[in-house]
């Protein structure tokens, strides 16, 4: 199975040493993000590194870390689905489209999230 981590799954594994962190780290299944994924996490590096407690220096190392651990998806490989993505999550959460859209290009996929409104809607197949 091909594990997509949302941005929020990701974020926290790097806030705190917990069992997502070790999921990530310890699980034998692929886990992928899109390469899309990057851009947030440097628009909330600064949140990111207040809450976790690391210095600049730690968090790096620690990023650097757990991407040993993912298979980075090319933005060329899920661009040709976002707008069908858009569509399917646009009664939901249209934030969500990026993760939709890498589920829809990466066969025998699925979503971690801890997204409430993505998990419980009528109209999720993911």
């Amino acid at each position: 199975m091909v594990i997509i981590i949302d941005s929020n799954v990701f974020m926290s594994a790097l806030i705190k040493e917990g069992i997502t962190r070790k999921i990530i780290t310890q699980c034998r299944e692929k886990f992928i993000i899109p390469k899309y994924l990057f851009q947030e996490i440097r628009n909330y590096e600064g949140e990111i590194i207040l809450k976790s407690g690391l210095s600049k220096e730690e968090y790096n190392l620690l990023l650097k870390t757990l991407l040993k651990y993912l298979i980075i998806i090319p933005n060329e490989l899920v661009s040709s689905y976002i707008k069908e993505a858009e569509k399917i999550v646009k009664n939901i959460d249209i934030d969500d489209a990026l993760f939709i859209a890498t589920a829809l290009a990466i066969e025998n996929s699925v979503i971690w999230s801890n997204d409430k409104k993505l998990k419980h809607s009528k109209d999720n197949k993911y």
